[in-house]
């Protein structure tokens, strides 16, 4: 049997001069827009204005913030102090300005700049920049086109804000989180490597690093996320210094699958858990008990499970706990659920099961691949 194939029509790309045009202005706000996340700056300036510049279609354009000529393109344009008297006006005036020949004088043999118009940049309900475009002539469509792309500007620097509002809240959570690492912690710890000083010294030697090395990892200062692996070998040290204090009473299971090493976690949102195990699940028990930390592959998935089998808690009282209504000393268990939400989703948020009497469980499931999570 033999199948012909024949081309009908000849194809025709993005098809009418209007689909090309439409491409072309969202290929160049593309362009643009990477830069304008980072904020409004000199450096973001320099990296984005060709873009904008070429979206109004003007000979030069520039932009300021509220005081400073933050960039010019073309680069070496001479009416920079132009733009940015024209952008002072603008700024007092809160709204958009334009300039024609009497205050653009130019003495530049060659040079068609005669207008310009300088449209507010607006974060957070406040002008924190212009842009200014330097044109030939004048035309109510330019007006519009520099308005609107002022807004759109203006939108992208509205969200690099709430990015970095987002990244000052996570860090005001790390740190909010590193002050409810127990102190008793590290007095205990401390107490106990002192006490293999005389015994023991190389036993004291290898916990002294190993609570160095916990700490440095604790009191980092850089980074929202980590691997797992590097989460996991922090809990490991933690777990060896209580082994040092409690000896035989504590016994630790781990149980981890190599190929969920290099998943990407939020900053200390493990070890807070593994250390509610043993301070409220073990720690007030004669007898002690052990401690599984297991995380293994799930699909697309990583799944850790934290589990003790210690004295337990009341479910009403942990709800309520991670629902915000109850305080507790629990070491950042709200703080923990509610950053794995906002970093993956509501979807994502702790699971824990337990009892009065029956120990604790706590699962966290974590997506192998998320946007905008990398260590």
């Amino acid at each position: 049997m033999a199948v012909r194939w024949r081309r009908t029509s000849k194809w025709r790309g993005l098809g009418s001069e209007a689909d090309r045009a439409t491409f072309a202005t969202l290929h160049t706000a593309s362009l643009a827009s990477p830069a304008l996340r980072e904020g409004l700056s000199s450096a973001t300036v320099a990296r984005s204005l060709k873009h904008l510049r070429a979206l109004l279609g003007t000979p030069a354009a520039a932009i300021t913030d509220t005081t400073t000529l933050l960039g010019c393109d073309p680069p070496d344009d001479h009416h920079g102090d132009d733009a940015l008297r024209l952008a002072l006006q603008a700024v007092a005036a809160q709204k958009t300005v334009v300039a024609g020949p009497e205050e653009l004088r130019c003495a530049v043999a060659g040079c068609g700049v005669r207008h310009a118009v300088a449209s507010p940049l607006v974060i957070d309900e406040r002008v924190a920049g212009v842009l200014v475009a330097l044109t030939d002539r004048p035309s109510a469509s330019l007006l519009r086109a520099n308005d609107e792309v002022a807004a759109w500007v203006s939108t992208q620097l509205d969200l690099a804000e709430l990015d970095a509002s987002r990244h000052r809240l996570v860090q005001a959570e790390v740190r909010a989180l590193r002050a409810q690492i127990s102190p008793h912690f590290i007095y205990n710890s401390l107490g106990a490597i002192a006490s293999f000083v005389r015994t023991d010294p190389d036993r004291a030697r290898e916990l002294l690093l190993e609570f160095a090395d916990f700490t440095r990892y604790s009191f980092r200062k850089h980074g929202e996320f980590t691997t797992l692996a590097e989460e996991l070998r922090s809990i490991e040290r933690y777990l060896l210094l209580e082994q040092a204090r409690f000896g035989t009473r504590l016994q630790v299971v781990l149980r981890i699958a190599p190929e969920v090493l290099a998943v990407q976690v939020p900053y200390l949102c493990l070890q807070p858990l593994v250390e509610n195990a043993v301070r409220h699940g073990l720690e007030s028990t004669v007898s002690g008990g052990t401690i599984t930390v297991e995380a293994r592959d799930a699909d697309q998935e990583c799944v850790v499970t934290i589990e003790d089998d210690g004295v337990g808690a009341d479910p009403a009282r942990i709800r309520a706990v991670l629902e915000g209504t109850h305080s507790s000393d629990s070491v950042g268990l709200a703080n923990v659920d509610e950053r794995l939400r906002n970093t993956f989703g509501d979807e994502y948020g702790l699971v824990v099961e337990t009892a009065t009497g029956a120990g604790t469980q706590v699962i966290v499931r974590i997506p192998k691949f998320a946007p905008g999570v990398q260590a």
